[in-house]
């Protein structure tokens, strides 16, 4: 009997080591091949690792590192939100038009305006019981529409006023854009609710198991609700600090930015399906589609259409990859 014992547990040990290399290659397995990427490449090409390009990638990420952090709560909770580009946009132009009315006013509508659009979102999927898919999508539509309403379909082009505080919000701290401070905070202290707070672990719950959520007593129409309305706040803050940055309210910004942000939280190790899932990840996924981006600009030669191949083909690896270790974890 306990000779038994002894084997199960022998045969058990390498199975949990398995189970441990999975969970830690899915979990930051896009953090080791940035970091890889970066160190290889900053000696290939001289000037990729330089403080200037280094800097520019940064910024150029961070808007969309602040909207995929709100996707990446949606897609914890088990749901997807394909409005957010157009929020982003819409969010941008709301804020150059309300610059001319105060910081306040600059900030405060775009807020108020997407995340009611979040809302509007939580309420069809968590009480209505539609699909994310469906409300997302009807929203996206919805508010490119409103965006070229308020913009004369696109011929009227805000601008943001030079003597103005909002104009102050696209300047540089400590050399680095404003833009990437906000991102790094939002990131720590949503990190921090993520893993820390009992939303957070509830967030993870109703991804896993809505069903099993409500047998423990969670309010998942509320945490649904509320990862929804986070995505559109965190999008139209992207937009509104986007304005900032260029000093007006462009139209035509957005377009396929709810993909790029869905493959970095995937590219992040956050599961589909829900349940699964961190803020570092996708922090690393967002910078790893970055410095893709810039090496196929560092190559020169290489069309600009090839990035999407390559973002593409890089994203189905990871999908791939993720059914993998998955499955490893299950064994």
């Amino acid at each position: 009997m306990a000779g038994s014992s002894v084997a199960v547990a022998a045969g058990s040990a390498p199975s949990r080591r398995r189970e441990d290399i999975a969970a830690a290659v899915q979990r930051h397995g896009a953090l080791a091949v940035l970091v890889l990427l970066v160190v290889v490449f900053s000696f290939v090409f001289p000037s990729f690792g330089t403080v200037t390009n280094l800097t520019n990638i940064l910024v150029d990420q961070s808007f969309l590192a602040i909207v995929a952090l709100g996707m990446t709560f949606v897609i914890i909770s088990g749901g997807i939100d394909l409005s957010v580009g157009s929020v982003f946009a819409l969010g941008g132009v709301v804020a150059a038009w309300g610059s001319q009315h105060g910081l306040l006013v600059a900030l405060g509508a775009p807020l108020l305006l997407c995340g009611a659009i979040g809302l509007l979102n939580g309420l069809l999927v968590a009480r209505a019981g539609m699909a994310p898919f469906i409300v997302t999508l009807a929203s996206l539509l919805g508010a490119r529409g409103l965006l070229l309403a308020l913009s004369n379909e696109g011929e009227t082009t805000y601008r943001v006023p030079a003597d103005g505080l909002f104009h102050d919000l696209g300047a540089d701290l400590l050399g680095v854009n404003l833009s990437v401070w906000v991102a790094v905070v939002l990131y720590v202290v949503l990190g921090v609710v993520l893993t820390r707070t009992g939303f957070g672990q509830g967030v993870f719950a109703v991804g896993g198991s809505e069903d099993a959520a409500s047998l423990m007593g969670l309010r998942v129409a509320r945490i649904k609700i509320s990862v929804y309305v986070l995505s559109g706040l965190l999008a139209g803050l992207a937009g509104a600090l986007n304005a900032a940055w260029v000093y007006s309210g462009v139209t035509i910004l957005g377009t396929g930015m709810e993909l790029d942000a869905i493959a970095a939280v995937v590219i992040g190790g956050t599961l589909l399906v829900g349940g699964a899932g961190s803020v570092l990840g996708t922090a690393a996924g967002v910078l790893l589609l970055g410095v893709i981006q810039n090496l196929i600009n560092q190559v020169g030669s290489l069309n600009s259409s090839i990035q999407a191949v390559v973002s593409g083909a890089f994203l189905i690896v990871v999908v791939v990859l993720q059914t993998l270790l998955s499955r490893t974890r299950r064994l």
